[in-house]
């Protein structure tokens, strides 16, 4: 699985890691019970069984994997980073009670709240194996200051990739939705608001450290007229799609008695369906929406936590597999998963899918896998960069430690990262640069985050609160 040489492999530094078990997550599933990886510069050179090559020039770092599975970076395709700092709210509440009880605060933050919550967010998944995730931000109070800006430099210092979905509502109370009046934009401010951040920040290029998705809230709290022009904006920018979709009961009654048809046929009736849309949540579908998902490449970020937490219900998501669907894993807000880790997304899909329908044969610990790593890069239409461990990609990778107590008695190594508890983070790279090292973050001092979140979190609430 080596790569070509190139004429300036030479110059090239590499990291090697070997002596590992390694899951590549490829098209053929692809492991080695010991095995190595080795990186040049940005990109993976080379994965395959036993040592590393010999005669390697250039050799910067070489890690003795012992003891250890290497996999793909893990991908969170679903995010609300701002809600880190209203964590522990409402915690008996289903969906549209938990939005009506939040709003309020959320409408209140700014600049400095959004920048503690998004390193707080985000340093709490990059220690759990996060090296790309996707953030879905749609609350832009007026007076708020650049928000889309304060959450990228936040991101940066961290030193994930981001997908930055720039949100938009712009359907109120007043209006018959459920954000209050002072918390939407206008129909024309969303979308210029918008092309803005696609314009100054959006990466299309090999390796991009940002993209910029068009991503509405949700059917009850936009209007149709944003949902269509929003679709149009995207495809003429060349970005993806994203919004919440089908995630409860209450939600496709909503549609019904507002659009006269269901989620899904009012997504398509506004070119809300495609491959290059994706969708958060997709509890509440049928065959016929399955169907229409895997016809037109349209993907699922399935946040089986969150579904918990709010009690929206099971996610089909062995017949939207079977069906062709693309599915990923996303954390959600820590406003409804409070853990805010991917890796337990792995272990919580694979357990609450067995209690639907298809029982103890719905996913497996590799399934589980495919779902958090390159099923993530499929709905963020990155498969040719990450998602696998593959010669040319980009080296985005996790080496998880798992010959501690905690795993000490389980034979299979993937087996063991999936069902067996979180698994420290030895080393994580993103584009071959350290971002977790012996399980603590390597750009930023995660005391200094905790401090700040908390303080942003108290100064959220007094304002709140009328203080």
């Amino acid at each position: 699985m080596a790569a070509p040489a190139s004429p300036d492999s030479a110059v090239k530094q590499r990291l090697v890691i070997e002596n590992c078990a390694v899951a590549t997550v490829d098209a053929q599933d692809t492991e080695y019970a010991t095995g190595h990886v080795v990186v040049a510069d940005q990109v993976i050179e080379s994965v395959g069984a036993g040592k590393a090559p010999e005669g390697l020039e250039n050799v910067v770092r070489r890690i003795d994997g012992t003891g250890h599975l290497v996999t793909p970076g893990l991908i969170n395709t679903h995010h609300h980073f701002y809600q880190w700092i209203t964590r522990g709210l409402a915690t008996d509440h289903n969906l549209f009670n938990w939005l009506v009880a939040l709003y309020p605060t959320w409408a209140r933050i700014d600049a400095p709240m959004l920048a503690a919550a998004t390193q707080g967010s985000l340093g709490m998944m990059v220690k759990g194996g996060v090296t790309t995730a996707s953030d879905h931000h749609y609350v832009f109070p007026q007076g708020s200051g650049d928000l889309v800006s304060a959450e990228l430099a936040a991101v940066a210092e961290i030193g994930a990739r981001i997908t930055l979905a720039r949100g938009s509502m712009d359907r109120s109370e007043k209006d018959g939705g459920l954000p209050p009046d002072f918390a939407v934009e206008t129909t024309e401010g969303a979308l210029l608001a918008t092309e803005e951040a696609i314009d100054t920040h959006h990466d299309a290029s090999f390796g991009a450290m940002v993209q910029i998705a068009a991503a509405p809230c949700s059917p009850f709290s936009v209007s149709t007229e944003l949902m269509r022009q929003g679709a149009e904006l995207a495809r003429r920018k060349g970005v993806r799609m994203h919004t919440h979709g089908s995630e409860t009961v209450e939600e496709e009654k909503f549609c019904h008695e507002l659009f006269g048809m269901g989620p899904t046929d009012y997504f398509e009736s506004t070119g809300w369906l495609g491959d290059d849309v994706w969708m958060a949540h997709c509890v509440h579908m049928n065959d016929s929406d399955i169907a229409a998902f895997a016809r037109t490449g349209t993907g699922v970020a399935h946040c089986p936590s969150s579904n918990a937490r709010l009690a929206a219900g099971i996610a089909r998501v062995p017949d939207m597999l079977a069906a062709g669907v693309p599915v990923g894993l996303g954390v959600d807000g820590t406003a409804s998963n409070e853990s805010g880790e991917l890796h337990t997304e792995l272990r919580n899909a694979l357990l609450i899918n067995r209690l639907g329908a298809h029982r103890e044969a719905a996913l497996n610990a590799r399934k589980a896998l495919r779902l958090g790593t390159y099923g993530g890069a499929q709905v963020l239409g990155r498969t040719s960069e990450i998602g696998s461990l593959e010669a040319g990609k980009l080296a985005d990778l996790v080496l998880w430690k798992l010959d501690g107590l905690g795993h000490s008695s389980i034979a299979d190594p993937v087996t063991a990262l999936v069902f067996g508890p979180a698994a420290p983070v030895t080393l994580s790279l993103v584009g071959g640069r350290p971002v977790v090292e012996d399980n603590h973050l390597s750009n930023v001092d995660e005391d200094t985050l905790a401090r700040t979140a908390r303080a942003e979190a108290q100064r959220l609430a007094r304002i709140a609160a009328g203080g």
